[in-house]
C-alpha cells in the first residue's frame, strides 16, 4: 500500500497541473475574447492542438463548453457598458441559428488538416482585411450612407456558417461588416458580434458533443478560466482608441493562423 502512494501523489499532482493548465488558457482566452469581442475560442483552439495534441474538431468542440458562457456573459457586459442596437442583436442571432448547426455537422466530418488550415487561411485574410481598411483614413465614404439595420440578417447568416464550420469565428466577420457598411463603431461591432454567435454556439456544441468531439475533462476548467476574466478583457476595449482596437484585432488574428499553421 505504501509503495502505491507516490504513484497515487504523482497522479494527483499531474491531474491539478492538466487542470490548472486548462484554467490558466481559458483566463487568457476570457481575457481576449472580451478585449476583441470574440469569445475566445480563436485563441484556445490552436493551444488545444500544441498543448493537449487535440486533433482540431475536438479542439474546436472542447473550446464551445467555454464560448457558450463567455458570449452570454460578454455580450451582457458591452451593452451595459456601451450600448448596443438590440434589433441589430435580435436579427444577427435569429439568423445565424438557420446557417450554424448544418454547417457544424458537415464539419464533423471534414478532414482534421484541410479544416485546420482552412481556418488558418480564413482568419488571414481577414485580418488582411481589417489592416487595409485601417489604413483608409475615412472608414466609409461620404457618399453610402449606412445600411438599414434589416440588413443585418445577411452577416447573420454568413456568421452562422462560419461559426458552425470552424466552432468559432462568427463573430470575426460581424466587426468590420458592421463599420464598413452600418457606420457602427469598433467597440459596438465587437459587442454585436458577441450577439451572433451566442444561439450557434449552443447548436454548434451540440453537433460536436453528439459526434463525441469535446473532451469533458478539460472543457469545465477551460470555461471556468474564461467567465472570471472576460470582463476584464471588456474593461480594457472601453479604453482602448479605435485604430489601435482593429490593429490589435487583426494582429490576434494573424497570430492564430500562426499557431494553426504550427500545429502538426
Amino acid at each position: 500500500m505504501l509503495r502505491g502512494q507516490p504513484c497515487i501523489v504523482t497522479g494527483m499532482i499531474a491531474t491539478l497541473l492538466h487542470l490548472g493548465a486548462a484554467g490558466g488558457l481559458g483566463a487568457t482566452a476570457g481575457l481576449l475574447g472580451g478585449l476583441f469581442g470574440i469569445g475566445g475560442g480563436v485563441v484556445a483552439i490552436p493551444l488545444l492542438g500544441l498543448i493537449y495534441h487535440f486533433d482540431q474538431q475536438t479542439a474546436q468542440g472542447t473550446t464551445l463548453v467555454m464560448v457558450v458562457p463567455n458570449v452570454l456573459y460578454g455580450f451582457w457586459r458591452y451593452w451595459r457598458r456601451v450600448g448596443l442596437d438590440l434589433r441589430i442583436a435580435g436579427t444577427l442571432a435569429a439568423t445565424a441559428v438557420v446557417a450554424t448547426y448544418p454547417a457544424a455537422r458537415l464539419a464533423t466530418g471534414v478532414d482534421p488538416v484541410r479544416l485546420r488550415l482552412a481556418f488558418a487561411g480564413f482568419l488571414v485574410a481577414l485580418a488582411a482585411v481589417i489592416v487595409y481598411r485601417n489604413r483608409r483614413t475615412v472608414p466609409m465614404p461620404a457618399r453610402r450612407r449606412p445600411l438599414a439595420w434589416g440588413w443585418s440578417a445577411l452577416v447573420g447568416i454568413a456568421g452562422g456558417i462560419v461559426s458552425g464550420f470552424f466552432g468559432v469565428g462568427g463573430a470575426f466577420i460581424v466587426p468590420p461588416l458592421l463599420t464598413a457598411f452600418f457606420g457602427l463603431r469598433q467597440i459596438e461591432s465587437q459587442g454585436l458580434g458577441l450577439a451572433l454567435v451566442a444561439p450557434g454556439t449552443i447548436l454548434a456544441l451540440a453537433a460536436y458533443a453528439g459526434a463525441g468531439q469535446v473532451d469533458w475533462t478539460v472543457a469545465p476548467p477551460l470555461a471556468v478560466g474564461g467567465v472570471l476574466s472576460i470582463s476584464a478583457g471588456v474593461a480594457v476595449a472601453g479604453k482602448l482608441p479605435e485604430r489601435r482596437l482593429r490593429l490589435g484585432f487583426a494582429g490576434l488574428l494573424a497570430t492564430t493562423a500562426l499557431l494553426l499553421a504550427l500545429h502538426g
